[in-house]
């Protein structure tokens, strides 16, 4: 089958990915938000596009300024953008969720404060609006209206920014679209550590594995290139949890 390389946080750097991509040569790489691109995404992967397919997810940094926005939204791999959708990638049927909960529209656990950007852009006027949607800090925010989108379809695979429940900062509504979909495996980035969750693959009903600051991991869960940060253990207390992560 097909080698996939899953990458974590990017924010901004990308040598780890082409010299990956020029020695393993993998069906694809999928990015799992927080890319930052420093120019845009198609001229970024110019050099191993011909042997290696490049999809992504966008995370809550994605839209910190309009430069990082369109190097992803006006980048002729717009189209690879798996959020809201399951795709076809080298043999395997991947649904995508990018951005994170944000209160302001929907944390779980909490009352849904809008289900839709329209919702939203309808209840603040022109302050809640950027160029011809929704305001840009919040093209990163999920809305229940994009786990809806997903649900009765199927996949293999599920990509996401945030985490399911396995990890300590994850989230129930990420397990339950896991098994609607009723995928084999699941990916995320945000957090930047990696934890083994091998142990709740039994609850969760299928594979999670988080991928740590600009790591790599295969399909199988092989660990092509180890986090910046995975040798750092992390408290699971949010209050004791390093500023940024």
């Amino acid at each position: 089958m097909s080698t996939l390389f899953f990458c974590g946080d990017t924010h901004g750097q990308f040598d780890h990915l082409i010299d990956a991509a020029r020695l393993h040569k993998p069906a694809a790489l999928i990015l799992l938000g927080d890319i930052q691109a420093t120019a845009p995404l198609h001229e970024i992967f110019a050099p191993v596009m011909e042997h290696t397919e490049i999809w992504f997810i966008h995370g809550n940094h994605d839209t910190d300024s309009v430069a990082q926005y369109d190097h992803l939204y006006n980048s002729t791999l717009a189209a690879n953008n798996l959020h809201g959708r399951v795709c076809e990638v080298a043999g395997y049927r991947i649904a995508g969720l990018g951005g994170i909960f944000r209160g302001q529209i929907w944390m779980p656990g909490q009352a849904q404060n809008f289900f839709d950007p329209a919702a939203f852009m309808a209840a603040g006027g022109r302050g809640n609006q950027w160029r011809t949607g929704i305001s840009r800090k919040h093209r990163s925010s999920i809305f229940p209206s994009d786990i809806a989108g997903l649900q009765g379809q199927k996949a293999d695979i599920l990509v996401t920014h945030e985490a399911p429940s396995c990890h300590p900062h994850g989230f129930v509504p990420i397990d339950h679209l896991a098994r609607q979909l009723k995928v084999k495996t699941t990916f995320h980035g945000h957090h930047h550590d990696r934890r083994d969750y091998s142990r709740e693959t039994k609850r969760l009903g299928f594979h999670a594995h988080g991928v740590g600051l600009r790591g790599i991991t295969a399909l199988d869960g092989t660990v092509i290139r180890p986090g910046d940060m995975d040798h750092i253990e992390f408290p699971t207390d949010p209050r004791r949890r390093p500023r940024g992560v």
